[in-house]
């Protein structure tokens, strides 16, 4: 029997430690934002031939002073030609002057590519902002609910503190979820948002059948074992099914982080990518976490009723 809860020292200070890096590692570098949570614009470029992508994105930067823009490839539908896309980070978009300093400047580093404007986007960063609140209020109701989900069904082992350890399992999945998108510099997009909901239904269950094993276990070893002893045989009672469930699910995830990274599907590397790591997180959470945080507490407040 693995001794999960006598080395939860161990297990608490891990997450810890990876959010005193995220937090250095998002203040040293920032935070990259998506368009949509930003604002500014997106510009398409078609061209004849070859054009080297380094260099256009350069003659683009100096044209606007500097300002770091980002350039991807995009294939053209209808016509099967490759065209680039510009993201440009400004609030108010990019003005037609602006827009023709910068064609300019492309068709004199360019001149025989016929470098031609196809469309220009420009994205107010309030509708991402809008979206991005509704989302973070869609979390802290399912958080809500879940607490309360789980105080009524675990009510016979203090089902309060098991749900809110629970919450705590899953906000410690998310903190994984955004690590990955800051240490691997993803753009913070509607997909951290995609991610973190999924990340929150999944990883619960994994809790919940551990919730149950120590329910079941408290009502027939309850005074002849400890608070310890008990949530440590429902967490080993529970760990193959947590190990399989997550080795299966985390396969999959991977294998579609790979097919998706051969083809340059970037769009969903960063969703399968922060989705893997949170699954992982979420396997490490209910067995690691969830149990050993609800033993500690209620061990405490058993040495608060006896001190009084």
């Amino acid at each position: 029997m693995v001794n999960i809860v006598g080395r939860r020292k161990i297990w608490f200070t891990i997450p810890l430690v990876v959010l005193v890096i995220t937090i250095i590692a998002a203040a040293v570098f920032g935070i990259e934002l998506d368009i949509n949570f930003r604002g500014g614009s997106l510009v398409t470029y078609s061209f004849d031939g070859q054009v080297d992508k380094t260099q256009f994105q350069n003659t683009i930067q100096e044209a606007l002073g500097g300002q770091q823009i980002s350039v991807q490839e995009q294939q053209d539908v209808v016509t099967q030609k490759v065209n680039y896309v510009a993201t440009l980070s400004a609030k108010q978009g990019i003005t037609p002057e602006k827009q023709s300093e910068i064609t300019a400047a492309l068709e004199a580093a360019f001149p025989e590519n016929n470098i031609q404007v196809v469309s220009t986007s420009n994205v107010d960063a309030s509708i991402g902002k809008d979206f991005f609140t509704k989302c973070m209020v869609a979390i802290v109701a399912a958080a809500v609910l879940m607490i309360l989900y789980i105080a009524f069904r675990f009510r016979k082992m203090g089902g309060w503190s098991a749900g809110v350890f629970a919450v705590v399992a899953l906000l410690h999945d998310v903190m994984y979820v955004f690590a990955t998108f800051v240490l691997f510099r993803f753009p913070i997009s509607d997909s951290f948002i995609a991610v973190a909901l999924t990340i929150l239904g999944y990883s619960i269950n994994a809790t919940i059948v551990i919730y149950d094993r120590i329910r079941e276990n408290t009502r027939s070893l309850k005074g002849k074992k400890s608070v310890d002893e008990i949530v440590n045989l429902s967490i080993n009672q529970s760990l193959a099914r947590s190990i399989n469930t997550t080795v299966s699910t985390a396969i999959a995830m991977a294998t579609v982080c790979v097919v998706a990274k051969i083809y340059g599907v970037d769009s969903i590397v960063v969703f399968a990518l922060p989705m893997l790591i949170g699954m992982l997180a979420g396997a490490y959470s209910s067995v690691c976490l969830a149990g050993p945080l609800w033993a500690f507490y209620q061990n405490k407040k058993a040495e608060k009723r006896k001190a009084s």
